[in-house]
């Protein structure tokens, strides 16, 4: 009889292990990151759910691009040939779910590379990093900037500029046009606004924006799928026209225009995101505000950026010209305080940290909050 007991208790103890190794909807839970996990219980459920309405005939959805198998398709029909992802089918294992579901990643959903953003065109978007620090220290501050067709600098906001100042940045994006070509590539236009506030300068009657930067662009994605040595993945390709001033009068602007072309990649939960770019419609000769930028600016950047299980993210942007030796490195580490609310520590070495300083070595570092949950490219 004891026997009995024992076995009946076995079994019922086990009895849940068997229900979670059946169910998929068990084992999405499984998944850590928050992202990985809801994307896999709507593949789940989806499947499981009968629809709510009438069945109406399927509206063809666009698609990423296959870009291995449209370059060897090319090669092999020696004309330009597209190849899309295909489409998976129903009833598809678990390991296919969880495949699905790593889709939707940060860098998907700041690029709607899988699927449509619901609030539709025209809606402001994340771009990159939004924040405001309070506290933010100039080792190196640039009293007398200069440019070689501008001359020297000498206005009293710099002379008499202390190195502790505020550093706030705004940023947004929003959809032009979607699903271009009868694939997902799509048309944006960003806007970014970093100041300097010598909001801690006491000693004067006011207390002025040190420099301030304009930077409007126009980008056009589009999403691809191609795999990379040690699993990662290609996700979409980029082009785009950059403009950026500070919007002061002589001898203080400085501006410059660039073309540029960006790839973004995924390995597991780091993000690479690198950029080149080549200076374009802008002023030569004593028109132009700062000729030797690219000297300092360099040719491209990389962005990095690396996100934690309990929303923590730590970014780095780095810039190099190797023909001068000069660039710079940008870190940033957010975490979360209560809510959606972030801590941010930002931190700066090199040259460019803004346009009046693009040629002034300078680091920095500083603390304050971001307002954007992902901390953005």
């Amino acid at each position: 009889m004891n026997r009995l007991k024992y076995s009946m208790l076995i079994c019922i103890g086990m009895l849940p292990l068997s229900v979670q190794a059946s169910d998929p909807a068990l084992q999405c839970t499984l998944l850590k990151d928050n992202a990985l996990r809801l994307a896999c219980f709507d593949k789940v459920y989806a499947a499981q759910f009968p629809p709510q309405s009438l069945p109406q005939t399927p509206k063809p959805q666009p698609k990423s691009v296959d870009l291995v198998k449209s370059i060897e398709s090319s090669i092999d029909n020696k004309e330009t040939v597209v190849v899309f992802d295909g489409a998976r089918k129903a009833g598809e294992p678990l390991s296919d779910l969880i495949e699905s579901a790593d889709a939707y990643t940060p860098l998907s959903q700041l690029y709607d590379l899988d699927e449509n953003n619901q609030n539709g065109i025209l809606s402001l978007r994340e771009h990159n990093p939004m924040y405001i620090l309070p506290v933010w220290y100039n080792s190196a501050p640039n009293v007398k900037p200069y440019s070689s067709t501008r001359g020297e600098t000498d206005a009293e906001k710099f002379s008499d500029q202390k190195r502790i100042e505020t550093k706030l940045q705004i940023s947004f994006k929003t959809k032009i046009m979607e699903d271009l070509f009868r694939t997902r590539a799509d048309i944006w236009f960003g806007y970014t606004q970093k100041s300097d506030w010598q909001v801690w300068n006491q000693g004067r009657k006011s207390t002025p924006f040190r420099n301030s930067d304009y930077m409007p662009e126009l980008l056009v994605t589009q999403p691809v799928k191609a795999d990379l040595p040690f699993g990662g993945k290609l996700r979409v390709l980029g082009a785009g026209i950059v403009h950026q001033s500070n919007g002061q009068s002589r001898p203080e602007s400085r501006s410059w225009n660039r073309v540029y072309g960006m790839a973004g990649m995924e390995w597991g939960k780091l993000t690479v995101v690198p950029r080149v770019w080549m200076r374009a419609f802008d002023m030569s000769g004593e028109k132009d505000d700062n000729p030797d930028i690219m000297d300092y600016m360099g040719y491209g950047d990389l962005k990095l950026q690396y996100r934690f299980n309990d929303q923590q993210t730590l970014g780095t942007t780095l810039r190099y010209n190797p023909k001068t030796g000069k660039g710079a490195i940008e870190t940033g580490y957010a975490f979360p305080v209560k809510g959606k609310l972030k801590a941010y520590v930002r931190s700066f070495h090199g040259y460019g940290e803004s346009l009046i300083d693009y040629n002034h070595k300078q680091s920095g570092i500083g603390i304050g909050v971001m307002f954007n949950d992902w901390d953005g490219f």
